[in-house]
């Protein structure tokens, strides 16, 4: 059974990556990947350490561009030729170390690169109080568990701080959020925090890419899961219709795809 035949694609996908091939001298990172990402779900993306996981998300996000293959986002073939080009085609990526200035509030971290202003030019000036204004509606919007927007970032919690790059991720993004194992360092509470955050971006309409190694919170929110082996995606599963046990076969190469 092919990668087609296991999830057909139609209408609702969002996100096609076809025979995507990318090396790095003789090191070949990804071979020929393939897979589908459908709008409004929580997609899975699992493997063992060098799948190729991380590799993958970097061409989607405009950080790595391909060899060989094509990535369809939204109807269009992309060719992104840096993060900023993905994010304004309305990607946005949750990176494992969350990429947050410890010493900037809350609110200077959620508008980092996309301050308002006043004027135009040198004479331009931070517009201060529509940023606050703009991220008390925000952090409200996502129940998001932060004292106050004008907190430092150093002073909140690994939970709290997950869900601020959640929240600026989901803020400015219309389409797809990346999440690179969003819940590695938390604990229980804090995991189920953030784990009610990313069912609330699926309910607002967002697609989520989701990495993690923890195949129970894979079975838990995701509605697709893609498996990745030594550069390649070796099998799709509609998560409804698999087992943790056939995640592990297929990541560990004792099943078949």
């Amino acid at each position: 059974m092919t990668i087609d035949e296991m999830t057909p694609r139609t209408a609702t996908d969002l996100l096609v990556v076809e025979d995507v091939s990318l090396a790095f001298g003789p090191v070949r990172a990804l071979q020929n990947v393939t897979l589908n990402l459908k709008r409004g779900e929580i997609t899975a993306l699992v493997g063992d350490n060098g799948a190729g996981k991380s590799t993958l998300v970097r061409c989607i996000s405009g950080i790595h561009r391909p060899n060989s293959g094509a990535i369809t986002f939204d109807g269009g073939v992309i060719h992104f030729h840096t993060p900023d080009d993905a994010r304004t085609a309305g990607i946005e990526t949750v990176h494992q170390n969350l990429a947050l200035v410890e010493d900037l509030t809350v609110w200077q971290n959620l508008f980092l690169n996309r301050e308002k202003v006043y004027g135009k030019g040198p004479f331009a000036l931070l517009n201060r109080r529509a940023m606050k204004r703009e991220a008390e509606n925000m952090v409200s919007t996502l129940a998001v568990n932060v004292p106050a927007v004008t907190s430092r970032v150093r002073r909140l919690s690994g939970g709290q701080r997950q869900a601020v790059a959640i929240c600026r991720a989901a803020s400015f993004s219309s389409k797809l959020v990346i999440m690179d194992e969003p819940t590695a360092a938390l604990g229980v509470q804090e995991t189920a925090k953030v784990e009610e955050l990313i069912h609330k971006l699926r309910e607002d309409g967002h697609a989520v890419l989701l990495i993690s190694h923890n195949f129970e919170q894979v079975l838990r929110l995701s509605d697709q899961v893609w498996v990745m082996r030594a550069g390649r995606c070796v099998g799709g599963r509609r998560t409804a219709e698999t087992t943790g046990e056939e995640i592990v076969g297929l990541i560990t190469g004792a099943l078949a795809a």
